[in-house]
């Protein structure tokens, strides 16, 4: 069997864990457009997991690396990509890892955006600037922190003047247009499309909540928000912001693929918050009033719960684990208000 060795996870600043990532493939970002491709393909540079190096693999084109990666320009120009974010965002900040490409990196690399919500954009299109080109290194990470404008949807990167970048990642908050949206619509109000993120939570030692709010059901236990064994009493929690406040008249719980870690029961407690901090958000969260009272779960099911307290608009929620364990998905379904 071929060797492998997995790149190393880099603990980067704040905007990276504070944040999406809205480049990540899995979530549907894509690259459309490339000017070349030649020794590796523009999909796994969005790749959600780390890069991967094969010491012995090749492949037609030679060496096989885990990222995109350009012939060798032999005039004085330089390639570029033009990237479609999995959804509209502020962007917050950027990684340009170059895991593994130590004599074939980009030696630089710089950022244009440009709105453009009904179709992908192509290079005459009102691209701004974001960052000036800023330089690379190999086998490493260049964590750059952004303005916060935009929002912006498409991305076009700039390598200078080619070479391989392993992973983009780009950092930010989904934007939802709710100026422009149906308030009769009834929606999930806490999906990540929609707005909805994590605030806080008391364990996320093999997921993190986000993924929670990730379209679709989950693919692997892996894919959801999962916690250490507890051993001491109590149970384990998150906080979930939605994207826009609303009556909840529908809650979903899927515990896909979690079979023998799936948390015994879970219970929901709801608030409309207008202002606080993280810290006076999770304090305030244990006396929230209950939206739903303990439930049971089951293993690898979707569980549908109608029967809700009339709490009025919400904003926030506290989804506790009972008492410990994995749930990949939860849907609030209901309808926004002014």
């Amino acid at each position: 069997m071929t060797d492998v060795h997995v790149a190393p996870h880099v603990e980067g600043p704040a905007f990276t864990r504070d944040y999406l990532n809205l480049a990540d493939g899995s979530l549907g970002a894509e690259v459309t457009w490339v000017t070349d491709e030649f020794f590796a393909p523009r999909a796994r540079m969005l790749d959600p997991e780390s890069a991967r190096f094969y010491p012995d693999k090749y492949d037609d084109h030679g060496k096989w690396m885990d990222g995109w990666e350009t012939r060798r320009r032999r005039d004085t120009g330089h390639d570029w990509c033009i990237l479609r974010l999995a959804m509209p965002g502020v962007l917050h900040g950027v990684d340009f890892d170059t895991s593994f490409f130590t004599g074939n990196f980009a030696p630089a690399a710089s950022l244009e955006a440009c709105w453009s919500p009904d179709g992908d954009p192509d290079n005459d299109a009102d691209w701004q600037e974001i960052l000036p080109a800023v330089s690379l290194s190999g086998n490493d990470h260049r964590f750059e922190a952004l303005d916060a404008s935009g929002p912006w949807t498409h991305l076009r990167l700039h390598i200078w003047p080619d070479g391989g970048m392993a992973r983009l990642r780009v950092y930010g908050q989904p934007f939802c247009d709710w100026d422009n949206r149906d308030l009769d619509e009834r929606l999930d109000l806490v999906a990540l499309e929609n707005g909805g993120d994590q605030v806080a939570w008391s364990d996320a030692h093999y997921g993190e909540p986000r993924k929670l709010l990730r379209p679709g059901r989950g693919i692997n236990m892996g894919d959801g928000w999962e916690t250490r064994r507890r051993r001491e009493p109590g149970n384990e929690w998150c906080i979930l912001r939605l994207g826009h406040p609303g009556v909840v008249d529908e809650i979903e719980i899927d515990t896909a693929h979690f079979k023998g870690n799936f948390p015994a029961r879970f219970s929901i407690q709801a608030a409309y918050v207008e202002k606080g901090t993280k810290q006076s958000i999770v304090t305030q969260s244990m006396f929230w009033e209950t939206l739903i009272e303990e439930q049971p779960l089951t293993a690898d099911a979707i569980h549908n719960f109608t029967e809700l307290a009339d709490l009025g608009p919400i904003t926030h929620i506290r989804l506790n684990s009972i008492p410990d364990g994995g749930i990949s998905r939860i849907r609030l379904r209901g309808k926004p208000v002014k």
